[in-house]
């Protein structure tokens, strides 16, 4: 599958000023084979190393951190020669050995012309553990997410109908191939982006294969939490993770902690939903009760939605039928609209966009906000259908006179009135 992450890590193999690649991401979306897929094209050969396979190579780390003397014992435990700047040296499971973690500040200070690549599916739980040490300063950082609409496009053979989104994006004239391109997204909301998915949906178009990946997923998420949670915490982040569909289900989809269990309180299960999130897992979204510049100080902490970093795993964790997704049956309606807006969630952030939402005193609440380059801040309506009015639209701009605003919804490209509207299908094209 061709990820659009492959450009930066072109990038940073050329750069003078590199250092180890920490990857982080959530389990399965594609670390590993995106590391070895790097390798096997851009490098003479490549190094692999799982540290949670081997205790042999966790036991090249016990004794010092010179990065001469391991790179020497790992080329003989792999039986190949290491290269400098030819070799791709990667660890996979990192966070199963602490002192390779550690050691990449030394390859970086000491031995920067190795190239060295880790990653770990619990990367993000594992490095908020207080005996590791994490070389700050010392390591260049990634994220990969599932894949997104345009990487679904690519991996379905649609490469020609994206460059035709793309070229309408640019001017903003409808699309030709509208309801073709909806009924993409539709599957895409299905099958969501994670790659076992999407390569079960590719090779067999069949849902049940599909469903079964996604299942397998969603139970090794569990898995992950009774492995590398704390006893204790456990429980609490199984229910937590238990209550996002639940969560997303209200007409209001601000976090309840009620929903959880009747009288849970915040300080129970904040750190749960931390773990969730720096597991990559969730997705969070806070309400700014300003919005002004810059939108993190206005920032309300207390209150935020919660959404799963994949459609398809929200759609299996629902047992909601990809045919009742994709054919749009009407027991489906009350769901569609907290669908679109995970699937929004997810798109912004894979775009490097922050989102947060924004709410009046009075009735007015608008999805997502966000920060632009130039410093303006820009509203982001979502609408599942076709039907585009919004009051709360209407009082943003008029309380905040923005610079444009942007209503994703069903309906095709177009402009006016300072408000650009973009097809669902389309939103991997907005940057900042």
């Amino acid at each position: 599958m061709e990820r659009k992450i492959v450009d930066r890590l072109i990038e940073w193999k050329n750069s003078p000023k590199r250092m180890p690649l920490l990857l982080y991401g959530a389990r399965q979306t594609g670390k590993t084979y995106t590391a070895l897929t790097f390798g096997k094209q851009h490098y003479k050969n490549t190094a692999y190393f799982n540290m949670e396979d081997s205790r042999e190579v966790a036991a090249i780390f016990d004794r010092d951190l010179d990065p001469a003397r391991i790179v020497k014992e790992l080329s003989a435990k792999s039986a190949q020669s290491i290269l400098k700047g030819e070799t791709l040296i990667i660890f996979d499971e990192i966070q199963a050995c602490e002192r390779a973690l550690t050691s990449l500040k030394y390859f970086c200070e000491n031995a920067p012309e190795y190239h060295v690549m880790a990653a770990g599916s619990l990367l993000g739980v594992a490095l908020k553990c207080e005996q590791y040490s994490f070389p700050v300063g010392k390591v260049d950082m990634m994220t990969i997410y599932p894949l997104d609409f345009e990487e679904f496009l690519w991996a379905t053979g649609n490469d020609v109908l994206c460059d035709m989104i793309k070229d309408a994006y640019g001017n903003f004239s409808p699309l030709s191939l509208h309801e073709t391109a909806m009924d993409l997204y539709k599957t895409y909301l299905a099958v969501g982006g994670m790659p076992r998915a999407v390569l079960e949906y590719t090779e067999t178009r069949d849902f049940n294969f599909v469903i079964a990946a996604q299942k397998t997923l969603n139970d090794a998420y569990i898995a992950d939490m009774a492995k590398y949670a704390k006893p204790q915490e456990t429980t609490k982040i199984m229910a937590a993770w238990s209550s996002v569909p639940a969560q997303l289900a209200k007409e209001n989809r601000k976090f309840q902690y009620k929903v959880i269990k009747s009288g849970a309180r915040a300080y129970e299960y904040e750190t749960p939903l931390e773990w969730l999130k720096a597991a990559g897992i969730i997705n969070k979204c806070v309400r700014v009760a300003e919005c002004r510049m810059p939108l993190s100080a206005y920032a309300d902490n207390d209150s935020f939605k919660v959404y799963m970093a994949d459609t398809g795993l929200l759609c299996s964790k629902f047992d909601i039928a990809a045919n009742v997704v994709i054919n749009g049956s009407h027991s489906f309606d009350g769901f569609k609209g907290a669908l679109a807006e995970n699937y929004i969630m997810q798109a912004l952030i894979t775009n490097g966009i922050k989102p947060y939402y924004w709410s009046s005193p009075g009735k007015a609440e608008l999805d997502f906000v966000f920060q632009d380059r130039q410093g303006g801040i820009i509203p982001l309506e979502a609408k599942s259908a076709g039907n585009t009015r919004s009051k709360s639209l209407n009082s943003f701009i008029a309380a905040y006179k923005p610079p444009y605003a942007v209503r994703v919804s069903a309906k095709n490209f177009g402009f006016e009135n300072n408000i650009k509207s973009i097809p669902l299908y389309a939103l991997f094209c907005l940057k900042i």
